[in-house]
């Protein structure tokens, strides 16, 4: 049993597509609030005729008193992570490929590649590149032309790279190695992430999620063993995940509001500021006021 059981959803998630300008970021929500606090909050924000009331419509100026009240009812309960999708896939590259890939990629866990990821993340067509030289999910055969156009594209900082480790690499992403975290699905480590905010180093976590192909049970237990090995002798962060239709729990549409004025937050230059310090505190991750993160998360 977790000592704590979190509501979670997303805003952004554009698939495998993590270059798209018009999304450059992600943000995964998390509430600690009971069903009937969720339904409060959401009483507060919503008209009666929405089944489901989004933050689009929570975004609008003349709502800003509600969003504020609805930020302000959150404090201490709720926390967003927000990943840089450019530089997560610039960190990718150098986590598949410069060492042992892992369920600590992309976490505070895992290796610190912020330096690198600084430069590499202005290499568009590069990352670009690699991109579609992951996309392995319905190869059986490696693709010599995408290698090919890698390579091509492969900057100074990466020229000890060699050809033999890429395609080693990705052939066991074609076998499904179930060793290797998928390294275009962003929800894992920032599940990672929101686990190990919660746990704090003193308890486990239960996570109720909107419905998302990404977290397989089979990804979710190799994450939680991961994690629980990593923080020994604390006490495992990531007890299991169960997904809902978030329809029909109100702590998920609370995550959902959340994720998606976060994301905004995130993306819009001035707006986290305008919002107040009911914003900024709910929010780590990537820089509110941009898209730069601090610490590749």
């Amino acid at each position: 049993m977790p000592d704590l059981e979190i509501a979670c959803d997303e805003s952004g998630f554009s698939g495998s597509n993590l270059l798209d300008p018009a999304a450059p970021v992600i943000t995964h929500a998390s509430v600690d609030l009971t069903v009937a606090e969720a339904a409060e909050v959401l009483g507060g924000v919503r008209v009666r005729t929405a089944k489901e009331y989004k933050s689009n419509r929570l975004l609008r100026p003349e709502q800003r008193p509600v969003l504020r009240r609805f930020l302000s009812a959150l404090g201490g309960r709720a926390h967003v992570h927000v990943i840089d999708k450019t530089s997560y896939v610039a960190a990718r590259v150098l986590e598949l490929f410069t060492g042992e890939p892992s369920y600590g990629d992309g976490t505070r866990l895992g290796r610190d590649f912020e330096a690198s990821v600084g430069v590499l993340r202005s290499r568009t067509e590069f990352l670009d590149s690699f991109l579609v030289l992951t996309r392995t999910k319905r190869l059986r055969l490696l693709d010599h032309a995408a290698i090919d156009r890698f390579f091509g594209l492969l900057p100074e900082e990466l020229r000890g790279l060699s050809r033999r480790r890429v395609e080693e690499t990705l052939l066991r992403l074609i076998e499904d190695d179930p060793a290797i975290p998928p390294p275009l699905e962003p929800l894992v480590p920032a599940l990672a992430e929101t686990a190990l905010f919660w746990s704090a180093g003193q308890r486990s976590v239960g996570v109720v999620h909107d419905e998302q192909s990404a977290l397989t049970p089979h990804r979710v237990a190799r994450l939680a063993g991961y994690l629980a090995t990593a923080v020994v002798p604390a006490p495992p962060p990531l007890a299991g995940v169960r997904q809902v239709d978030s329809r029909l729990d109100p702590r998920v549409q609370v995550a959902d509001l959340l994720a998606g004025v976060a994301r905004r937050a995130a993306e819009v230059p001035g707006l986290a500021k305008v919002l107040g310090a009911e914003c900024r505190g709910l929010i780590g991750g990537a820089d509110v006021a941009g898209t730069q993160p601090r610490r590749m998360s």
